[in-house]
């Protein structure tokens, strides 16, 4: 098969890596790509947000299967195209991706079908918002309507910040057309776990559940970034709430969407936090998480090309979906000042070699001449997979000793929140 990946992260590496494994695949594409997906893909010079650019070459070169990976294309109708060209896609369309594109009508759509999630109201304009807010209960999350990178949610934890997160979304537009709506959101509390899951719109499969981690700084100091690093699983999501959420949640969300006439087929993922009062919603999206998938892919045991065709042509329930029992970890090396200014262009020194169920993951690097340079904020995920969690954190941080570049930063705290929560259990 010919499968083309479109995107150019660190996720589509570990896509890609994970679709190589499999004997179905001969040539894999990836637009755009990266330095480092060079050496597991063709890297083909096409921006993922291309449609018509990326339809044409899936013809010329009789793509059999197109992986539509990131939220923009999904959300621009990356898929609908490929599939009206004849081209089979892993990926929701366009009318089920606004479950992501939109978090207006995904607080609405929980609110409708009894879904668990956090309180909120809706907004179209500043003055309304900053009205509703002199009464509004502090800490608040303030949400941008649209895709913002992964950087359109501010926790306000008090009343002044909040106005100021609205002011800087609804008036300033940081986020573009992305802030001509928000969602101003209770505030809730507990462990966050984030559940990706393969579904064909009428099996939902979970996948190995993942603890992100947002902020820049240990401690969960610092801003809010697209994710510093990732363990699986997350101690915190229990047999008894995994099967809860399938009830309560993961069921009921796929059967909402079929109601609205918006199918989902592809990985929807689940942002949830486990409160006092149980699992709830702090999002979806409409694809595989990033930095989760460097996770939670490693321990997928059986064929993604399998899973994936079964996701698109609706034979997901009979098809094989086994995870390894064993963990993984994955620490994100970041340019120095990510989420803000960073410089690039720095050389990437690899080892030649990585030690025994480790693997680099490359996000935003380039090739300059045949070397690898710093081209992103988030540059490198290290992924370690090991027999229990506390070997795999262990695992990866050796393996970011093996790698350098100049003004590379990481967390110093991956899986420790995690570890806690085990040492606690087991006491």
């Amino acid at each position: 098969m010919k499968i083309m990946v479109i995107g150019g992260g660190g996720r589509e590496h570990a896509i890609i890596r994970k679709l190589r494994q499999s004997s179905k695949v001969d040539i894999i594409f990836a637009l755009p790509g990266n330095g480092g997906i060079a050496r597991d893909a063709l890297c083909v010079n096409i921006d993922a947000k291309d449609i018509p650019a990326i339809v044409s070459f899936a013809k010329t070169n009789s793509v059999d299967f197109v992986v539509v990976a990131p939220d923009d294309p999904l959300v621009l109708g990356a898929v609908d195209a490929l599939e009206n060209a004849g081209i089979p896609c892993f990926g929701p369309d366009k009318k089920a991706a606004v479950i992501e594109g939109s978090k207006v009508f995904s607080k609405n759509l929980m609110k409708k079908y009894g879904i668990p999630t956090a309180g909120y109201e809706a907004f179209s304009d500043a003055a309304s918002a900053l009205e509703y807010l002199e009464t509004a209960p502090v800490p608040t999350v303030v949400k941008a309507d649209g895709l913002a990178l992964g950087k359109g949610v501010i926790i306000a934890q008090t009343r002044e910040e909040a106005k100021a997160a609205v002011r800087s979304m609804m008036e300033d537009r940081v986020f573009g057309e992305s802030g001509s709506q928000i969602v101003i959101e209770e505030f809730l509390e507990g462990p966050e776990v984030s559940v990706l899951s393969f579904t064909d719109g009428k099996t939902v499969v979970p996948m190995v559940s993942s603890m992100d981690h947002k902020r820049a700084h240990d401690n969960d100091e610092g801003l809010n970034t697209g994710g510093m690093g990732t363990v699986a699983p997350n101690p915190f999501y229990t047999e008894s709430i995994a099967e809860e959420c399938m009830k309560e949640i993961f069921i009921p969300t796929m059967n909402a969407m079929n109601a609205e006439g918006r199918s989902f087929r592809g990985c929807l993922y689940f942002g949830l936090m486990l409160t006092e009062l149980g699992p709830k919603v702090i999002e979806y999206n409409c694809r595989f998480g990033d930095p989760e998938t460097q996770v939670v892919l490693p321990l997928l045991e059986s064929d993604l090309v399998d899973i994936m065709l079964a996701t698109r042509n609706g034979t997901l329930s009979e098809t094989e979906v086994r995870f390894s029992r064993g963990a993984a970890c994955c620490v994100i090396m970041a340019s120095e000042g990510y989420p803000e200014k960073y410089e690039k262009g720095f050389g990437i020194a690899l080892p030649s070699s990585l030690p025994y169920d480790t693997d680099i993951y490359v996000a935003g690097a380039k090739l300059d001449n045949g070397r690898l340079v710093t081209s992103g904020g988030r540059v490198l995920g290290v992924t370690a997979k090991a027999g229990d969690l506390e070997s795999a954190v262990e695992r990866a941080y050796e393996a970011v000793k093996l790698v350098s570049f100049t003004n590379a930063f990481y967390r110093r705290d991956i899986g420790q929140k995690a570890l806690g929560a085990l040492e606690k259990e087991a006491q």
